[in-house]
């Protein structure tokens, strides 16, 4: 399988042109990108889907950096009402459409990646967890190692906490769920 150059680009931490992202948000994303790659090595993933995952680390905050106004230009329209902290990862995905990647997945799952999503398969659950579990986040640093240390052999059980601990955040400060966030809840605790 032949993988287009912006993801084989990504998997070495080689952003495309249009990326926003400062030096630290860059490190984070390295981080993300390396949890990614161990599980993916954990899993025996093959080698192809190992150079998708470390892409999937990059290319995630590719954006995040950017000013929120210009961002709400790209995304789709049922993404207009999200939050500027959430646009993004649909922006990102929107400018990796248009640079002509038409991999479904990796793209739902860089637009997704601080919601979740109902659809969400191995990849964008993985993708969904690394984000928040990366070593250099200062918060939480005990459970979350712990949740590190787990995720490789139970992926499903630290997925459920992520998102849990997530959605309280959300409730906390009182705001509303999208409906994405509900779709992945539910899928996560019914099962497949």
């Amino acid at each position: 399988m032949s993988l287009p150059e912006v993801i084989d680009r990504a998997a070495s931490g080689t952003l495309p042109d249009w990326a926003e992202a400062s030096s630290s948000r860059r490190a984070h994303m390295a981080r993300v990108a390396a949890l990614l790659s161990e599980w993916a090595d954990r899993w025996r993933l093959p080698a192809a889907e190992r150079v998708r995952w470390a892409s999937a680390g990059y290319l995630h905050d590719a954006l995040r950096d950017a000013d929120p106004t210009s961002l709400r230009a790209l995304v789709p329209e049922e993404m207009a009402g999200v939050g500027d902290g959430v646009l993004h990862g649909p922006a990102a995905a929107a400018r990796l459409r248009e640079d002509g990647l038409d991999d479904e997945e990796l793209l739902a799952v860089v637009t997704y990646h601080t919601l979740g999503h109902p659809g969400f398969g191995r990849l964008g659950r993985a993708l969904y967890i690394a984000d928040f579990l990366e070593p250099g986040r200062d918060f939480l640093n005990e459970w979350r190692a712990e949740l590190r240390a787990r995720a490789p052999s139970h992926p499903d059980g630290v997925t459920i906490e992520v998102a849990a601990a997530r959605m309280r955040h959300i409730l906390k400060r009182r705001l509303p769920l999208r409906s994405e966030t509900v779709g992945f809840w539910n899928a996560l605790v019914t099962g497949p």
